[in-house]
């Protein structure tokens, strides 16, 4: 089963995408942290990624291509995936057409105000990358360390009020016209509506399973 999330940043996707994957036992791909593993190695791509991620733009198409493609490629994705972060445009959904099918979209819809109350209170370990939320669930049971390994939490440049709210007009200006790119091609929907910031996961991971499971993909 191959499948895409999209949803503003902050909606969960990685939570979710992850959940399903270990349930549908499928590969993960979530081009996002991919990204951070090169930004925290200090590489070339990293440095390139950087500079476009701390002003909260978008990756360009051609090295978010070249990063799925070699994704991919490995053995644990032969049995399907479930791609968080990609894509982002209508030029990447017809690249990754070229690519493979898709057999759903799973669409979280969540208001701006929450999303801004979610990203800007997230805090993240500098040792081994857990994500906390210093105002709602999962909290650290000390203030700014990490429960797994006690490190530094800090919070992202990316995470910053300021630097949200122009991911989000980016969000719109670019994605919004993929989505609608999707449902002009008939491909499947799955939409998880009216998200707010205390919706417990495990309701919201149910609501995506039982969609799936009326679309009869489970």
């Amino acid at each position: 089963m191959n499948l895409v999330i999209f949803g503003p940043p902050g909606a969960g996707k990685g939570t979710y995408a992850s959940r399903l994957a270990t349930e549908l036992k499928i590969a993960n791909i979530a081009t996002g942290d991919i990204f951070r593993q090169e930004i925290r190695e200090k590489t070339d791509l990293g440095t390139r990624i950087a500079d476009f991620v701390q002003k909260g733009l978008l990756v360009p198409d051609s090295i978010v291509i070249e990063v799925l493609k070699k994704r991919m490629s490995e053995p644990n994705s032969q049995r399907g995936f479930i791609l968080d972060g990609y894509p982002r445009t209508v030029d990447q959904a017809k690249a990754l057409e070229r690519i493979t099918k898709v057999d759903a979209i799973i669409q979280l819809n969540v208001p701006e105000w929450v999303t801004v109350e979610r990203l800007s209170n997230r805090r993240i370990c500098r040792n081994c990358a857990a994500i906390y939320n210093i105002k709602y669930s999962p909290k650290p049971k000390v203030n700014l360390k990490c429960d797994k390994c006690g490190a530094e939490l800090y919070q992202r440049e990316d995470d910053k009020a300021e630097v949200i709210k122009e991911r989000l007009r980016v969000y719109e200006r670019q994605t919004e016209p993929l989505i609608e790119y999707y449902k002009k091609s008939k491909t499947v929907f799955v939409a998880i509506n009216n998200i707010d910031v205390g919706t417990p996961i495990e309701e919201v991971f149910q609501r995506i399973v039982d969609g799936l499971k009326r679309v009869k993909l489970l």
